[in-house]
């Protein structure tokens, strides 16, 4: 059997503008990166973005395990479906990070005959942009920084410092740092950190700026520290935001590459969806739309994560209506939610499959919340059993809820044709009203609680009178407005990762809130999450490698 980087390396590339061609984006608007990659110019989006717009579809999915769910694949496989019915498809992804690819996933951009190439280039440095987004963050702290040492004009406390570094690497080691060591001419002792760079409030920044304008107002709202009198100080403050468009202005442009079959994919804007808002750029979603029937996008992480946010945050702000959600499980998957071990996944169990499938209902009904249609996708695996496919197909079938087994993996486009057609179905059937889970005047503390008893049923949020006392300074400096964006464990609708399937009489610890003005939102930390991931024991990074050749070999 091929893996997947192997399969990706033995497909031929169409050049990148046939695949332009396909959505009529002139040549003139490409600006290519060799012959199978490509950004798309900010000037022809500003051009078509206000064009009517074609339908679209979010894919999310379960809890996520060890097992796999497949949520890029399912995309990258309904993209293709769609073509194989004769509609006009775009897919847009988020950019993998480096962190995860060397640590546990190893690759992110689909899987088997569903895959966006290429691969290797997406999943290493692509075109830069994550390294724009932290050299412009860097820049940054480095002027923050240099303001302390040349006398502090601003008067910021050095202990209210917001602002720390960024690193597109999982370094535990960094998560906490001293800095200005040394003597007076090192600058102005202190302690800080370092978060991944997909954590960055800059990454979510260029995800959710619609043109260079936007972007620039939007890092000179940054936070990046208070006065000792508590008044906060922004980005602007210090004269950085300028210089940081400059270097971002090139990573706002939209990326176009292809699937395996040709599919035109928009690849671009990479926040991770445990702790930011785990959505592809508004951007490359609004060009989608305007230059396609149908786009399919993916919200990162399970349903109580991504969509929540795609729906509350990447919609409310960019004014998005999803026509439809495809929410991706496996039985594999749910059984390890009905408490299977990892090893032993590859045998039937049928009562452990019904013990884990109250995981996908929950999300089902998480989903309907929002007011759009649903459609179940069972990514297969070839382990799969028919005993255990007729489990999750009787209970679909009991919620009323469609389901489609989806072989894109295997087959590609054909084998997700199925389920492009129960989606286009789905929604010509759809007479959903889209809403929110909350509204803009609920309270921050209400909203946070309305998520946690609403989608992850929690039975209440618990904080120390400090961090309540930051929510109720925030809703009292006017941003009780704002939506929230929580920062949770992916694995568990609880806060505790070991508690899989559906958790009840849990409560969850609200450990701190963070402003996060240029995005438009307020970071809430809860249990044990960290911005800063670690490496496991065994990091992916041991496997990869390249070979005399030049080719990379173990990425996936």
């Amino acid at each position: 059997m091929l893996s997947d980087i192997e399969i990706a390396q033995q497909t031929k590339a169409e050049p990148i503008t046939a695949i332009a061609d396909k959505l009529a984006i002139p040549g003139e608007y490409l600006h290519a990166f060799g012959t199978t990659k490509a950004k798309v110019s900010l000037e022809f989006y500003n051009q078509v973005k206000n064009k009517p717009s074609g339908k679209l579809i979010l894919v999310t999915g379960i809890s996520p395990t060890p097992a796999g769910e497949g949520k890029s694949t399912v995309t990258v496989g309904l993209g293709d479906g769609l073509r194989k019915i004769g509609k006009k498809s775009a897919i847009c992804l988020r950019e993998p990070s480096l962190g995860p690819c060397f640590g546990i996933k190893g690759g992110a951009a689909g899987g088997g005959y569903s895959q966006v190439i290429p691969m290797e280039d997406i999943n290493l440095h692509f075109t830069g942009d994550i390294h724009a987004v932290t050299t412009a963050h860097n820049l940054l702290s480095a002027m923050i920084d240099n303001h302390l040492q040349q006398g502090n004009e601003l008067g910021m406390d050095v202990r209210r410092i917001l602002w720390r570094r960024v690193l597109d690497m999982n370094d535990r080691a960094l998560r906490n740092v001293s800095l200005g060591l040394g003597g007076i001419g090192n600058g102005v002792p202190r302690e800080s950190g370092f978060d991944i760079s997909v954590a960055s409030e800059v990454m979510a920044v260029l995800c959710l700026a619609e043109d260079l304008n936007d972007l620039k107002e939007r890092l000179g709202s940054m936070v990046i520290a208070q006065h000792k009198g508590g008044e906060m100080v922004r980005a602007r403050d210090v004269k950085a935001h300028g210089a940081m468009t400059v270097l971002l202005k090139d990573a706002l442009a939209p990326n176009l590459v292809q699937t395996l079959e040709g599919t035109p994919a928009f690849v671009h804007g990479g926040p991770f969806a445990n702790i930011a808002h785990g959505c592809n750029s508004v951007v490359a979603t609004k060009l989608a739309l305007a230059l396609s029937e149908y786009t399919v996008t993916e919200a990162g992480f399970g349903a109580d994560l991504g969509a929540e946010k795609f729906m509350d945050i990447k919609c409310r702000k960019a004014g998005l209506t999803p026509s439809a959600v495809v929410i991706v499980c496996t039985a594999r998957a749910l059984k390890m939610h009905g408490g299977v071990p990892k090893g032993e996944l590859g045998v039937e169990n049928v009562d452990a499959l019904k013990n884990g499938v109250g995981n996908l209902k929950q999300h089902i009904e998480n989903l309907q919340r929002f007011g759009a249609p649903v459609v179940v996708a069972l990514n297969h695996f070839t382990a799969d059993t028919e005993a255990e496919v007729a489990v999750i197909q009787s209970k679909c079938a009991e919620w009323e809820v469609p389901l489609v087994v989806s072989e894109g993996w295997a087959k590609g486009g054909e084998g997700a044709r199925a389920l492009a057609e129960k989606v286009v179905e789905t929604i010509d059937g759809s007479k959903g009203e889209f809403n929110y889970l909350y509204p803009d005047d609920m309270t921050l503390w209400e909203k946070m609680r309305t998520i946690a008893q609403k989608i992850y049923r929690a039975d209440d949020i618990e904080a120390t009178p400090v961090v309540r006392r930051r929510f109720d300074t925030l809703q009292d400096k006017g941003y009780g407005h704002l939506p929230i964006c929580v920062a949770k464990t992916q694995y568990s609708f609880s806060a505790d990762p070991a508690l899989l399937g559906t958790p009840r009489g849990f409560t969850i610890p609200v450990r701190d809130i963070k402003l996060s003005a240029g995005a438009g939102f307020c970071v809430v930390l809860t249990g044990d999450i960290m911005t800063m991931p670690g490496l496991p024991k065994v990091p992916a990074a041991e496997k990869i490698d390249v070979d005399a050749d030049g080719k990379v070999v173990g990425l996936f």
